[in-house]
């Protein structure tokens, strides 16, 4: 038998930010001057689903993996869940870190975070990494629409009760290891529904849901602003199994934002850094590498500004929209 490998659970650190507590984990090399990447995670997630890969890039780099607001062990308060307020709060807290400038990386509502931050803070942003991410067209599974609907935490309250949460997670978990294209990310969702054990994680989660889709979709996109990502590199990650976010919106990319980097890993879901945590970790890196980091020049950005995208607005939403909902 093959010798059992255990990891050392990730370091977790707090602070008080406005009077709400944040955990975050940072690591990087002993030196302390290594360029900063800042890991956002997805809805209902915290910093461990970067686990596989964070101690790979702490090598290279000073990595900051936060819980966000309302997620893991930070604060649950009755707050500003918008992606605007999010991207505020790792300004915040990055400044309290004495960090200046970051490559951020999001996944999934991270995604839509990092895409915010590096809207309203390009001066701290030096380039722009998106693992399947919100805010590329209206696609997103019903799960996620359920959530926000207004029956949705009196009935999680009933199917987050012990009995009936074992048996759902065990469910999840034993359908996951199925092999089924359908099946591939439950193990995450199982961890998910879980969490919703706690009725402030709930009600966090369905404030968030509710800021960025409706019953419809997603509401909040970047198809309007992509044209600014021509002073950043930018680089996207998706995996082709993808049941939450359609990987079609990596062909999206391609439209709006012609200069970045598209990556779509086969026999990957709605988690690639998870996936395939070597090959994901090898790809930020060659991006990093490879790309200058952004100079935020404010003459550059007000002539961005002025001339807007190349295509015309409704052309591109037409784009972002160009598949039916599921």
């Amino acid at each position: 038998m093959g010798e059992l490998r255990v990891v050392e659970a990730l370091e977790v650190q707090h602070v008080t930010i406005h009077g709400h507590r944040r955990a975050y984990v940072k690591m990087g090399p002993a030196s302390g001057d290594a360029p900063a990447l800042l890991l956002l995670h997805g809805l209902g997630c915290d910093h461990t689903t970067w686990e596989p890969v964070i101690r790979k890039l702490a090598k290279k780099y000073t990595v900051i993996a936060p819980d966000l607001l309302g997620h893991g062990q930070s604060a649950k308060p009755r707050a500003d869940y918008s992606v605007g307020g999010y991207a505020n709060g790792m300004r915040d807290l990055l400044t309290v870190l004495n960090i200046d400038k970051v490559t951020v990386v999001g996944h999934s509502l991270g995604g839509g975070v990092a895409m915010q931050f590096a809207y309203q803070f390009p001066e701290r942003t030096e380039r722009m990494v998106l693992v399947a991410p919100g805010g590329l067209g209206p696609e997103v599974t019903p799960m996620i629409r359920a959530v926000g609907l207004p029956g949705f935490k009196a009935a999680m309250a009933v199917l987050t009760l012990p009995g009936i949460r074992h048996v759902g997670v065990a469910g999840m978990r034993a359908l996951a290891k199925s092999g089924m294209t359908a099946t591939h990310d439950l193990d995450e969702v199982a961890e998910i529904y879980e969490s919703f054990k706690d009725p402030r994680a709930r009600a966090a989660i369905a404030h968030v849901v509710r800021a960025v889709v409706d019953t419809r979709g997603q509401i909040v996109t970047m198809v309007d602003r992509a044209y600014l990502t021509q002073a950043m590199p930018m680089l996207v990650v998706w995996g082709t199994n993808d049941m939450v976010i359609p990987v079609k919106h990596a062909e999206t990319v391609a439209t709006i934002a012609p200069g970045a980097h598209v990556e779509v890993l086969g026999n990957s879901g709605h988690f690639p850094h998870k996936d395939h945590p070597e090959r994901f970790a090898k790809i930020l890196h060659d991006f990093i590498r490879s790309t200058q980091p952004a100079s935020y020049h404010r003459g550059r950005w007000r002539t961005l500004l002025r001339n807007g995208p190349l295509a015309p607005m409704t052309e591109q939403l037409h784009l972002a929209r160009a598949v039916p909902i599921a």
